[in-house]
């Protein structure tokens, strides 16, 4: 079986880089630094547009703000408006 892929809508994915740099004090800049990847890309995955991540980049990202994988990417549940939509 081989994996859903939409390339026109949301992954179904939230990325708390945002929140998570908030959090440590920290500022997109200086994880730039810590793990060597752009800031370009960094706001990339903060604002939810990443298609993919590299594994050695998302453990370099959670190494530098001391998190786990399931910390910084969660799974958005759909809302149902109350009429099984």
């Amino acid at each position: 079986m081989s994996p859903a892929i939409d390339d026109d809508g949301p992954s179904g994915i939230h990325c708390r880089l945002d929140e998570l740099l908030v959090e440590r004090g920290m500022t997109l800049t200086r994880l730039s630094e810590l793990v060597g990847v752009s800031i370009v890309n960094l706001s990339v995955l903060k604002n939810d547009r990443a298609r993919a991540i590299r594994y050695s980049t998302l453990a370099a990202i959670c190494r530098a703000l001391d998190c786990e994988v399931g910390d910084l990417l969660v799974v958005q549940r759909e809302v149902s408006d109350g009429r099984g939509r």
